[in-house]
């Protein structure tokens, strides 16, 4: 087999298909977020980041800084290894304590990324229950999906957000079986938000465990920036929390929190923490004043809460097709991958906008989107400037309004 021919061939359908990925170098510019710099061959430029996941600017907030500065003098670069071995360093245990804190449980467990918390969880609980069958919410996350297919248990999938298909599901199932029913709280295309409580009766009502996954929520809702259970009191009903550093707190890694004993089963059985280096003293440190400062300081959200709605409301005027949610994602629709891109490249290029556009097979095929997140960092100029770039494209590529 020609193996370099079957890899440009497969490459070669993602660019006719408008899907393939090309990534804008960019130098994120500490303290002056969301600027950043594209490094190009001609000439550097300077942009506006639109899309960033650091969703409160914490990954450049001083604290934080600080924070990374002093252990990286004090500790050195690297953890040293695996937890197991000689990479648990006393960041990570005040980090550990300070996460099942906010979430009110009595512990947590740190992984290296959001991804891997969830697969590593998923894979353990799933495989190491007898018999044990996943409830799998239908627009769960990649690695929700993956750590529940590596299982090798058996999976159902319900509705998205559907109490009802998921209480169908569960009836159809023998009532002595180990059940885990999987979701997440803010889902991360469409910006909806879960049902919780509604799940969590169904659940309940069933004897199945509950895996509520809020990657996209910690930091950002709820008293301390908890999540979206915490902030409508059902913390206490979720068998397990997963959440991420990377994302509110601005950091990188991810994260369970639940019951002592189940978070040390998961430490004792999980492949992917006991085999994986830890994440460095300074990221831990980081992550901890990222948490410890947004606990204390409910001026981040509320100015990130008036910069989405500001956003909107511009958006509305000027007829821009998106998503009404609840949440802090403004996907912007646009249903063509080739277009999408189009889009994307005159906002870099023309307008030193940056917003990378999503396609399949993030979002299914004919939603393709530009996935826009304000920060509480944009400014009004940054709106009006965003919003004007928008307007300007869509009438000059005559792509569709909204009704």
């Amino acid at each position: 087999m020609d193996y370099e021919a079957f890899f440009t061939k497969q490459l070669d359908g993602l660019r006719r298909e408008g899907r393939y990925r090309v990534f804008a170098d960019l130098e994120r510019e500490a303290g002056a977020f969301p600027r950043a710099k594209h490094v190009k061959a001609v000439g550097d430029a300077p942009v506006t980041v639109w899309c960033s996941n650091d969703y409160l600017g914490m990954g450049q907030h001083p604290a934080v800084l600080a924070a990374m500065h002093e252990a990286l003098d004090r500790c050195g670069a690297g953890a040293g290894g695996t937890r197991n071995i000689s990479g648990t360093n006393h960041y990570h245990v005040q980090l550990e304590a300070e996460l099942a804190s906010l979430h009110a449980t009595e512990a947590s467990l740190l992984f290296t990324s959001g991804y891997v918390a969830n697969e590593a969880t998923l894979i353990t609980l799933a495989s190491r229950l007898p018999g044990c069958v996943v409830l799998s919410d239908a627009l769960n996350h990649a690695s929700m999906i993956a750590g529940i297919r590596y299982s090798g248990a058996e999976r159902h999938i319900f509705a998205h957000n559907s109490p009802e298909d998921l209480d169908r599901n569960l009836a159809a199932l023998d009532p002595e079986l180990p059940k885990l029913v999987a979701f997440e709280s803010v889902y991360s295309m469409d910006g909806d938000i879960a049902p919780i409580a509604e799940l969590c009766d169904v659940a309940e009502a069933h004897g199945a465990m509950t895996y509520l996954d809020e990657v996209h929520a910690v930091g950002l809702y709820g008293p301390g920036g908890a999540g979206v259970a915490a902030r409508e009191g059902l913390g206490h009903r979720l068998t397990v929390i997963e959440g991420t550093l990377a994302k509110g707190f601005g950091v990188v890694g991810g994260y369970i929190a639940g019951s002592a004993a189940l978070c040390d089963f998961v430490r004792s059985f999980a492949a992917g923490f006991i085999f994986t280096s830890a994440l460095p003293p300074a990221v831990a440190a980081g992550a901890l004043a990222s948490i410890r400062h947004l606990r204390a300081s409910d001026t981040e959200r509320a100015q990130h809460q008036e910069r989405v709605a500001t956003l909107r409301r511009r958006l509305n005027a000027i007829g821009l097709p998106h998503i009404d949610n609840p949440s802090h994602i403004v996907p912007v629709m646009v249903g063509d991958p080739v277009l999408c891109k189009q889009i994307s490249d005159r906002l870099l290029d023309q307008y030193s906008i940056y917003v990378q556009p999503i396609n399949y097979p993030t979002v299914p095929r004919g939603t393709e989107r530009l996935r826009i997140t304000p920060s509480p960092l944009h400014t009004d100029a940054d709106i009006e400037h965003l919003v004007s770039a928008l307007s300007a494209i869509w009438t000059d590529l005559r792509v569709a309004k909204a009704a």
